[in-house]
């Protein structure tokens, strides 16, 4: 029987390879078998998922994901784009801020953030979407916005000044680290703000 869904690792999370010539429920079918069968491996862990080599809808996506939580006991921290240009994006500011960001302390937010929300975390936090304007985020650790920060964004809430603020975009409204307001710098293709 061939294989319809592949599952690789990566430093970013899993890779999982859906066949686009196979029927969605095959594959459905066939993604609860493989990861129940890696069950003892995965169990517990937290991750993100790229979903490859299939466009799905929300709700097929959603099916998957399920599968793959529910089979294998693994929290999804988010669902990694597809889309070659957000992928090299990610990537690029994974690897810029995996050396910063102590690997036991971090975690993961996918979504856009709208105003007069706040998004506070204990750890640090890679938002994998906007903050928009009007919209806070607080953590006590750094900062990662695979978007555009336009809202107000504090790390190192809890005095810290050895973490920092990366987005793709940088034009917040407020932006401190460690209770000390500071300024972006903007280069290549992230913004960071740190203190020196």
């Amino acid at each position: 029987m061939k294989d319809h869904v592949m599952i690789k690792g990566s430093k970013y999370g899993l890779a999982v390879y859906l066949d686009d010539r196979v029927p969605f429920e095959e594959l459905l079918e066939e993604t609860e078998s493989k990861f129940r069968a890696a069950a003892h491996f995965f169990a517990g862990a937290e991750m993100a998922v790229s979903l490859e080599n299939r466009i799905l809808t929300k709700d097929q996506e959603r099916q998957i994901v399920e599968a793959i939580s529910g089979s294998a006991g693994i929290q999804i921290l988010c669902i990694l784009d597809h889309d070659e240009k957000n992928e090299k994006i990610y990537r690029s500011a994974v690897e810029q801020t995996q050396a910063e960001m102590p690997r036991q302390d971090g975690r993961f937010y996918r979504g856009t953030l709208k105003r007069n929300q706040v998004l506070e975390s204990e750890t640090s936090i890679v938002i994998v979407g906007d903050v928009e304007e009007g919209a806070t985020v607080v953590s006590k650790g750094s900062i990662v916005v695979v978007g555009g920060l336009y809202g107000s964004a504090q790390a190192g809430a809890s005095g810290r000044t050895d973490v920092f603020v990366a987005a793709l975009c940088m034009e917040p409204e407020k932006l401190r680290i460690g209770g000390r307001k500071v300024k972006p710098v903007i280069g290549g293709s992230y913004s960071w703000a740190k203190l020196s």
